[in-house]
């Protein structure tokens, strides 16, 4: 089966790496992929939000399936482009309908769906132009720390923690009125603080059953103990320790099953994958939110525990038989570090040689591209996060050291990565 997977960064490095594996996938064309994807199969210079371009590209090369890494694709509605085209409509993507993906499109849409299943979430208001009175009323009542989420997609920085009341409205009326986050913030959800560690699930599902995958946390911040500027995300950790068998039960009874189930009874078609954004506030979780489709850098944690063979099971989902199947976990933790531009998250300069890639031989370390490309022969910098250098470890401690281990042998002008990856496990 020849297979086309969308996406450029470390995540669909990771999803290009496994998929290759398969002996299932004949040919894979990864668009528009990076330096690093070439090793997994061809790249082709395809704008994954160009869907006429996609569908010309998937009818010349007889693709037999799409994967879908990024959210745009899906909230933009890629699986109802295939479903609508007489021409395409027997390709799976996998990925959710464009109504289903709107768990991630719209924060608005999210609490709502949560609220009406029953799901444990934050309080919430939501408020836009019509009423910006009351929301500035409603602000300068509420308990801070106070959280703003943009409601659309706003490339992962649409959300504010503001500590005081003058800050909270002084983002509220940036978001609204000024559009600090384009359309994205044109709506704003305002929600109730909650303490506690955050974490990252993930399932795959056909739309009945599902397949519950590793556990991962993640972290955001730009400085050592989690300090400075949010950005994409650091590095990560999997498996999460304090999730535990009693915790990870919770999950399933109070968050999982009921978000397959709302889902079928609102009749939202959804093949692919959910990110839970959780947290756990004294041992309960709740949902921060929903993403549609894998994260990362997670997933350069997540998918190289993970046994089985991926194209197998998007097929299984595509063909609505993923009860069939169950998850091989190794038993090993992996750790990967992201490698950033200098300035990250702020300005950064591109094209700097990345030397050191080609002495990288240990057996326990893989090395994701995030934001690579070849230059006249180089792998040069192409983006804020440049590399995911992940490795596995009887525990967190042991794979965060054989990362750090590997980096040593990585240079590139600027780079800066936070040593201290699963501080507080290790």
């Amino acid at each position: 089966m020849h297979i086309l997977l969308l996406g450029s960064g470390g995540r669909e490095h990771a999803f290009a790496w496994r998929i290759s594996q398969s002996p299932l996938c004949t040919r894979l064309f990864i668009a528009p992929g990076n330096a690093g994807t070439m090793a997994c199969g061809t790249n082709v210079s395809l704008d994954p939000v160009d869907f006429a371009s996609v569908k010309s590209f998937c009818l010349s090369e007889e693709i037999g399936m799409v994967v879908v890494g990024p959210e745009e694709p899906l909230v933009r509605g890629i699986y109802d482009f295939f479903k609508s085209d007489p021409q395409l409509w027997e390709i799976p993507v996998i990925g959710p309908s464009r109504e289903a993906a709107q768990l991630e499109g719209s924060k608005a849409f999210a609490k709502a769906f949560m609220t009406r299943h029953g799901i444990p979430t934050a309080s919430y208001r939501e408020f836009d132009n019509n009423n910006y009175t009351e929301g500035v009323d409603y602000l300068q009542r509420h308990a801070t720390p106070i959280v703003l989420k943009a409601d659309g997609l706003a490339a992962g920085k649409g959300v504010i923690i503001a500590q005081n009341h003058v800050e909270a409205m002084a983002e509220f009326e940036l978001m609204i009125q000024q559009s600090k986050f384009g359309e994205a913030g044109h709506k704003v959800v305002v929600e109730e603080f909650l303490t506690g560690v955050e974490l990252s699930m993930f399932v795959l599902t056909d739309g009945k059953g599902y397949l519950l995958f590793p556990e991962a946390k993640d972290y955001k911040r730009i400085g050592e103990g989690d300090t400075g500027l949010n950005t994409g995300g650091m590095g990560a950790v999997s498996p999460v320790p304090f999730a535990d068998s009693a915790f990870m039960e919770k999950v399933r009874t109070r968050i999982i099953d009921p978000t397959i189930q709302g889902l079928q009874q609102e009749g939202l078609d959804y093949k692919g994958f959910i990110f839970f954004g959780l947290i756990s506030v004294g041992g309960e979780p709740y949902v921060i939110e929903y993403n549609c489709r894998m994260g990362d850098p997670e997933t350069e944690v997540v998918l190289p525990r993970i046994k089985n063979d991926l194209v197998a099971l998007f097929k299984a989902v595509a063909q609505g038989r993923l009860q069939d199947h169950q998850i091989d976990i190794d038993p090993r933790a992996a750790a990967t570090v992201m490698l950033v531009s200098g300035g990250y998250p702020g300005n950064y300069e591109k094209g700097y040689e990345i030397s050191g890639l080609d002495i990288l031989n240990e057996d326990d370390v893989l090395v994701f591209h995030a934001g690579t490309q070849l230059a006249n022969g180089r792998v040069v910098t192409h983006g804020g996060r440049v590399l995911a250098v992940t490795a596995y470890g009887g525990n967190i401690t042991e794979a965060v050291k054989r990362s750090l281990k590997i980096i040593e042998f990585i240079e590139f002008e600027g780079m800066y990565f936070r040593s201290d990856i699963g501080y507080e496990f290790r």
